[in-house]
């Protein structure tokens, strides 16, 4: 059930034509009375054909008629409306039920508190079979102005309470981190010059896409210029930038002037400070140039930066401010993937991006230094000049599943109820993207499996290193796949049972809905590259003129224990 508080001026009567009226874009039917602050005398225009709005109007604005002759200034925006409407799923409540709902929301908003006979005078009235509207006027008997802040919250826990004593279709908690939702305006202006988002919405997209590709605030309102999107900047008198407002091309009021929106109304997270506080948190010779000589491509370093957030999101630290920052910047690698990736995985990373836009803040303070390492990932994904190879593609997108798990624990274990649910509808549009990016690499490497009798062998690693995944590894339509995989990084110098037992230790198997895929993709990053060589290395560095000798156990890992597989497999 969702209740929300309309700003609606001065014009009761106005309002009541509204109520009353066919409707403008649903329409109203048999719009009635259900319940008010009083039960005796109130004219009701949808029963009593005598009744007239005006009339209604007047008995509503009675103590606001009375205060305005008696201190002489009228007294402006007394009308409070909030339409409260069930879920779609939800049955249809019957007349009773819904003046209950009416009496426990003027109650919890300040309107009519409990046992108060000087409250303000409210009516509910109803035109639908899936919402009511209460029309309120904010001026007590006694005269005085009513309390109403926090108004908003304490309604939100009585929907919470209501939804739970009817049985309706219950809804997370909110915690003030949400969007403002589009009003009826914005969404019928939308509809009307033919937008698929309102402005809002569509600012919010370009800002967050842009978000990866600037450094500072600075180059950020430059790409949002560059992006077509109309920015006027708001500085003090130094010079020095204070805030910033946004506008849609197109968007005019009614006498023909752009319509702007400050960073604050468009996303509680797109506020200059937050902005510059992401932006700036890394250094400025941190440009992607300047990392030209680090192994691996920017996908690949993408996947080992994701590698830092599992350590933290797992520990016991449940309100961790680096957590918070490195899922913030989690989304910005997700919007940076959906930027440059091909045209069959863009719409399912885009809507992941989005998606995810609501489990990157919450009332958890992020200490943005430490997303360093997957903001600067991001960044330099979005400067590449080409795009991923199929399996670095498919690698990363199936990092990213792991890590959006991983936020979405972290959330739950911090009772974030609305960003652990949009971290969990984020995994099934990136689990379709990992998907769409793991299959030409499936077909590929299952074309060149290994023959039976090395399969076996490798079973046996399986069994060995993977005991309690074994089974469900082996019986997954993957496995000759990953049994490729394995014979790769064999051929390499990689021990495959280790390589096992580290994509494991990386990535839990138990919630993995296809263990043979995800070990394929992990396995591949880690043994893309051939394993050290300790004798090579000490030659290298004696051709070099260097006396620092290689340390074993930092160079190379001691030899795993000789099994039966070990002994018997065939040389190639």
């Amino acid at each position: 059930m969702i209740a929300a508080i309309k700003p609606s001026g001065s014009r009761t009567r106005g309002l009541l034509a509204y109520l009353y009226g066919p409707g403008r874009h649903d329409e109203h039917l048999d719009p009635h009375i259900v319940a008010a602050f009083a039960t005796l005398g109130l004219p009701d225009p949808g029963r009593d054909e005598n009744a007239t709005l005006t009339e209604l109007a007047r008995h509503l604005d009675a103590p606001v008629a009375l205060r305005n002759s008696e201190f002489g200034k009228p007294v402006a925006d007394h009308v409070w409306h909030c339409p409260v409407r069930a879920a779609p799923e939800d049955r249809h409540l019957s007349d009773t039920e819904w003046a209950d709902i009416a009496h426990r929301i003027v109650t919890a908003a300040g309107i009519a508190p409990e046992g108060d006979d000087l409250a303000c005078r409210w009516i509910a009235v109803r035109h639908a079979d899936d919402h009511i509207h209460i029309l309120a006027t904010t001026v007590r008997e006694d005269g005085r102005r009513p309390k109403l802040h926090g108004s908003g919250r304490r309604i939100g826990d009585a929907c919470r309470q209501i939804e739970h004593d009817y049985g309706l279709r219950r809804l997370n908690k909110g915690d003030r981190t949400a969007t403002r939702g589009p009003s009826q305006a914005e969404m019928h202006k939308a509809e009307r010059l033919g937008w698929e988002q309102t402005s809002r919405a569509w600012l919010q997209d370009r800002i967050r896409a842009a978000i990866p590709h600037a450094a500072s605030i600075e180059e950020l309102l430059a790409y949002l210029e560059a992006d077509d999107v109309m920015v006027t900047p708001r500085r003090g008198p130094s010079g020095d930038l204070i805030g910033y407002s946004a506008g849609r091309p197109g968007d005019l009021d009614k006498n023909g002037q752009q319509i702007y929106h400050p960073g604050g109304k468009i996303a509680p997270d797109l506020t200059l400070p937050k902005l510059r506080a992401r932006l700036e948190s890394s250094t400025p010779e941190e440009h992607p140039t300047a990392r030209r000589n680090q192994p691996g491509t920017p996908w690949e370093q993408a996947i080992d930066a994701l590698d830092t957030l599992r350590p933290a999101a797992t520990s016991s630290d449940e309100h961790n401010p680096q957590v918070q920052a490195q899922i913030s910047a989690l989304g910005e690698l997700i919007e940076a993937t959906a930027q440059m990736a091909p045209a069959d995985l863009s719409s399912d990373l885009r809507a992941a991006s989005r998606t995810f836009a609501r489990a990157q803040r919450s009332q958890v303070r992020a200490e943005q230094a430490a997303a360093h390492t997957l903001r600067t990932a991001a960044r330099d994904i979005v400067h590449t000049a080409t795009g991923p190879n199929s399996s670095a593609l498919a690698a990363l997108t199936a990092t990213l599943v792991w890590a959006v798990i991983l936020a979405a624990r972290w959330h739950d274990a911090n009772c974030h109820a609305q960003q652990a649910a949009a971290a969990r509808q984020t995994v099934q549009h990136l689990q379709a993207a990992a998907d769409t990016a793991l299959n030409p690499t499936l077909t590929h490497l299952t074309t060149r499996q290994p023959a039976p009798h090395h399969q076996r062998t490798l079973a046996t690693d399986v069994r060995v290193s993977l005991p309690d995944h074994a089974d469900r590894i082996l019986a997954d339509p993957a496995w000759p796949a990953l049994a490729t995989v394995l014979t790769d990084a064999e051929a390499k110098g990689h021990q495959p049972g280790r390589l096992l037992a580290e994509a494991a230790a990386q990535r839990e198997l138990t919630t993995a809905r296809q263990p043979a895929r995800v070990l394929i993709t992990r396995i591949q990053h880690t043994a893309r590259n051939p394993a050290p060589n300790r004798r090579s290395e000490a030659a290298r560095l004696r051709s070099q003129g260097l006396t620092t000798r290689p340390q074993p156990a930092a160079e190379t890992p001691p030899p795993a224990p000789a099994t039966e597989a070990n002994r018997a497999r065939p040389r190639r």
